[in-house]
């Protein structure tokens, strides 16, 4: 699999949600740097992992809408839309954030990803 192909389907499944899952694309030296409207963040395997548990523990459901996807020298750009619905209220899907993310890929997993934000 071309790994645009991967990156598109990590962000189509409910892998940021589903730790298991997720774990099957990232590779065991994981690193992502995250630019977020609350700070820098630096993740590794473990650390992402946990962030699946904790999105699967606060909405009911989350949906991707990738709106770039783009392949260049090794490097996949991911630019999309994380909807989500609460628990609370599971009728009612809001945006979560907007995001852009680079990745590197080594041995066809996610290896290190350079990621920015914003709050909707």
């Amino acid at each position: 699999m071309k790994a645009k192909e991967i990156i598109k389907t990590v962000y189509t499944s409910d892998a940021l949600r589903d730790s298991q899952l997720l774990d099957t694309f990232i590779h065991s030296d994981i690193l992502l740097d995250w630019h977020s409207s609350k700070g820098f963040f630096s993740l590794n395997r473990d650390e992402m992992l946990n962030m699946a548990d904790e999105l699967k523990r606060a909405y009911e459901s989350s949906r991707i809408d990738i709106k770039h996807l783009l392949e260049e020298d090794g490097l996949v750009t991911v630019r999309y839309v994380h909807y989500v619905t609460a628990i609370e209220n599971p009728r009612e899907e809001m945006v979560l954030a907007n995001f852009m993310v680079i990745w590197e890929l080594k041995d066809g997993k996610l290896y290190r990803g350079y990621q920015m934000s914003q709050l909707n």
